[in-house]
């Protein structure tokens, strides 16, 4: 079957603008499944690359086909942790996960894979057989509070990110106090529009009203330059 690929643009917005921004959906969109009393949740996703940086590499070289590898969970909690990849084609993006227990996390962590092999989904022998080719190995944390919104058929998804933290990804993934290294100048966050087929009319009308302008900003890439300019 072949997977469903959503369109992503990406934006560098400052705190007054999401002030607005925020005023204006609250009334359209609700806010996602994982959102606390605030409307917010923590992510943290530890990336992985090889020994060569080619995830690094190829989105600093603009790539246009890429993948990226990474452990994902929320308010650094253990009731659910997913290895992931996240597909890139141009402006289009795909998303498959692999639910881990806690065991088989840390497992992951020691490069002991081997369990993958008794899992079903596909992507779980994709991540074998890589790791084992190319030597993938954890290269950082990226750790931000997310507040997101989403329509009632789940066709769009609006996204702000803030407090962007890069995190040495010898941490501990689930320490809420693990040290970790801002990214973003006060104030900054990244807003993330996602939608399949057409954004619908009411929402580009909104945009229309702001000035924001489009940034092909990685949160993962951000978050490896710093932790390698603080780790020199």
């Amino acid at each position: 079957m072949t997977p469903a690929y959503r369109n992503e643009l990406k934006y560098l917005i400052h705190q007054s603008e999401y002030r607005q921004l925020q005023t204006v959906l609250h009334p359209l969109l609700g806010h996602d499944a994982h959102a606390g009393p605030g409307g917010g949740y923590a992510i943290r996703s530890l990336y992985f690359d090889d020994l060569y940086h080619t995830a690094y590499r190829q989105k600093m070289a603009g790539v246009e086909v890429r993948k990226k590898y990474r452990v994902r969970i929320y308010n650094c909690a253990a009731g659910h942790i997913a290895l992931e990849c996240k597909y890139k084609n141009g402006a289009y993006i795909h998303k498959e996960s692999v639910p881990l227990t806690p065991g088989e996390y840390a497992d992951l962590c020691r490069g002991d894979c081997g369990f993958l092999l008794d899992k079903p989904q596909l992507l779980a022998w994709q991540f074998f057989v890589e790791a084992r080719a190319n030597l993938i190995r954890p290269c950082v944390i990226v750790a931000y509070d997310r507040e997101a919104f989403v329509n009632d058929v789940g066709t769009v998804r609006i996204t702000f990110d803030k407090t962007l933290t890069a995190i040495d990804p010898r941490q501990d993934l689930f320490d809420p106090a693990a040290p970790g290294y801002h990214v973003l100048p006060p104030g900054q966050m990244i807003l993330e529009v996602k939608f399949t087929g057409i954004l619908p009319e009411y929402i580009q009308n909104i945009f229309r009203a702001y000035s924001f302008v489009r940034t092909s900003a990685s949160k993962f890439c951000l978050c490896v330059d710093q932790v390698r300019h603080t780790l020199r």
